[in-house]
């Protein structure tokens, strides 16, 4: 029986949200590790865009969008009640990650192709969905309730690559709900899992 195929890079956020959606669903699947610099023809046959995530279901059906990944892999099956969560809720939060924060991250983590601005600038910038997420977390556990939802999973990777830009920044900041949060998931045996380490694709 033919199984979907992901093509995935390990360090995209964007990756790394799918598989922890589809691992904890347990779907079973064909990953396929890529090069950026040299991607398989067959990705950019079912994918022209040829950036990653992108999965291929065995009726050739191909999901190009992180979130549509996760939302498919989770309407499978849902363990822990991730899609539980209220989704208008869900719906902002995410989009604001994706959106001003994302741009905001882009800015910080290579301020020198951003010059129009300083480093820090572009830092407080990106702050602005540090304290609506910390202001969240000082109700409850997760971003928004006692139990984790897709809204977790979907902002985590990016909260990751924020903290990491200056980490002595980030440890000393006043986002200490965020750094528990944070520090719950990249311990996670989940993460662990999704971060092993696949042989390069090669058609």
């Amino acid at each position: 029986m033919a199984l979907p195929i992901l093509y995935s890079y390990r360090r995209c956020p964007y990756a790394m949200r799918a598989r922890m959606a589809l691992w904890v669903a347990k779907i079973q699947l064909e990953v396929r590790e890529v090069s950026l610099r040299d991607k398989p023809a067959h990705l950019l046959q079912i994918s022209p865009k040829g950036t990653v995530p992108v999965l291929q279901l065995p009726d050739s059906t191909v999901l190009e969008q992180s979130l549509d990944i996760m939302q498919w892999a989770l309407a499978q099956n849902d363990p822990q009640g991730w899609l539980s969560a209220d989704r208008d809720a869900m719906s902002r939060l995410i989009a604001i990650n994706d959106g001003d924060f994302k741009k905001a991250l882009d800015r910080y983590k290579y301020p020198e192709r951003y010059p129009e601005q300083s480093q820090d600038f572009y830092r407080q910038q990106g702050e602005q969905f540090l304290q609506l997420l910390e202001t969240a977390l000082q109700q409850h556990r997760f971003l928004l309730g006692d139990a984790a939802s897709m809204t977790d999973v979907a902002i985590f990777p990016f909260i990751r690559q924020f903290a990491a830009v200056d980490a002595e920044w980030f440890a000393g900041s006043a986002y200490g709900q965020l750094r528990v949060w944070l520090d719950g998931w990249l311990e996670s045996a989940l993460f662990a899992d999704v971060m092993q380490k696949f042989p390069t694709y090669i058609e």
